[in-house]
């Protein structure tokens, strides 16, 4: 019988660390936003991923300790910023540096850089705090040289597959779009049966992948990561080395893993698509569609609740039939005032909202809380729920970004 391996690894990604770990005679990892690899050959090294800029120093100061090779080529397994930041830092460190990217990569640095303003602020509840400790980390260790954040031009552009030879060492570099972006590369090592998935299935192994992040993203397609996992499936790989934490070890291990994913994002997608046919809502589908225990995974970033909205809205946009305005400009908020005061004032409203906490309805208590508060209403009492709230909600999930805004949420309430 299965044991999903999701139980027993970590799930938040971490910034970089001095350190890291020897995972074979020729493969050395170094941990940080996004894993970053070096693979040793006496012709020369192969990094994969770049960290971000910040990071750059420190996984250089690591591969450092494990080889003394130039190092010939640098690959990309996607164009996020915490794989690509510190390729700069590493191309002024190697003269005549080969970058490697997926020919979808200039389009996705675009699209970040479009929108790094609105990113940067919506994915801070998540990170400020990682960042803070990250520098703060990095001054204790005598460490203070922290180069800009790169968006780097990649020197040779792979639209298919890509293969080349180093020292003895086969490559084989395929594009495949995956849950995190169109972008995706992945590294086969075919003589050694090792796969550098990067994040293609999203960013923690054994989990649904995140077809919508909280922060803000387009959304991922599910039959697109389905494909994803059947591109590395056939490869029958004995290793994968993942976008974060230790690799995965055991061909039977990672084919039952790989197994129970497809499986989750086809039944996740299916049972949508049908209900869709069917006349449900989109609301009736989040609630009502879960995983057989025979295709459990974790939820620890991506939610299945999640995932069947960003499935229903992909294909059906943002307008669910529910109410006429929908397809205005004003808000619901903007009759909160008008609620308050039919209901004879806040107390009322507050009074029903612990009512729905106790009754362990914790959604409709926010909902009230929410028309107190966009009416100006709020004040202690009303916050003071709210904390209790968020308290309840965060103690019922081990979800990382879900965790990351309750905790946010209950600070904001509390200040």
């Amino acid at each position: 019988m299965r044991d999903p391996i999701y139980k027993s690894r970590p799930i938040e990604p971490n910034p970089a660390r001095f350190g890291g770990e020897r995972i074979n005679d020729f493969i050395f990892l170094s941990e940080a936003f996004s894993n970053s690899y070096l693979i040793e050959t006496c012709a020369g090294n192969v990094q994969i991923n770049s960290g971000m800029g910040m990071e750059a120093p420190v996984i250089d100061a690591n591969f450092k300790s494990f080889s003394d090779n130039s190092l010939h080529t640098l690959i990309f397994t996607q164009g996020h910023v915490d794989h690509v930041g510190g390729t700069a830092f590493f191309r002024q460190k190697n003269p005549g540096l080969r970058v490697v990217a997926s020919d979808r990569n200039a389009e996705h640095q675009s699209y970040d850089k479009r929108l790094a303003a609105f990113r940067s602020n919506r994915s801070a509840f998540a990170f400020t705090e990682k960042f803070a400790d990250a520098f703060a980390y990095y001054q204790q260790h005598d460490h203070t040289e922290f180069p800009a954040q790169d968006s780097p031009t990649a020197d040779l552009l792979v639209e298919d597959r890509m293969e080349f030879e180093l020292g003895g060492v086969e490559f084989e570099v395929i594009a495949v779009p995956g849950a995190e972006t169109n972008d995706s590369l992945i590294v086969w090592l075919p003589q050694h049966k090792i796969c550098f998935t990067g994040n293609l299935f999203g960013c923690t192994f054994g989990h649904f992948p995140n077809l919508v992040t909280i922060r803000g993203d387009r959304y991922r397609e599910a039959l697109v990561v389905a494909n994803a996992v059947e591109t590395v499936r056939a490869l029958e790989p004995e290793m994968i080395c993942y976008g974060h934490h230790a690799p995965i070890v055991g061909k039977q291990l990672i084919l039952g893993e790989l197994n129970a994913l497809h499986q989750a994002i086809h039944h996740v997608h299916d049972e949508t698509v049908k209900g869709m046919n069917e006349g449900k809502d989109v609301h009736t589908l989040m609630q009502e569609i879960t995983l057989p225990s025979d295709m459990e995974v974790g939820q620890g970033y991506g939610k299945v609740s999640w995932s069947v909205r960003a499935i229903w809205e992909s294909y059906a946009g943002w307008f669910h039939h529910r109410s006429t305005t929908e397809l205005y400009s004003v808000p619901s908020s903007s009759i909160s005032s008008d609620i308050v005061e039919l209901a004879g004032g806040a107390a009322a409203i507050l009074q029903r909202a612990q009512e729905k906490f106790d009754a362990g309805k914790y959604e409709e208590a926010i909902y009230l809380l929410d028309i107190i508060r966009d009416s100006g209403a709020d004040n202690s009492r009303s916050r003071e729920l709210g904390i209790q709230v968020h308290k309840a909600m965060l103690q019922a999930t081990d979800n990382f970004w879900l965790s990351s805004w309750l905790k946010n949420q209950i600070h904001q309430l509390a200040s």
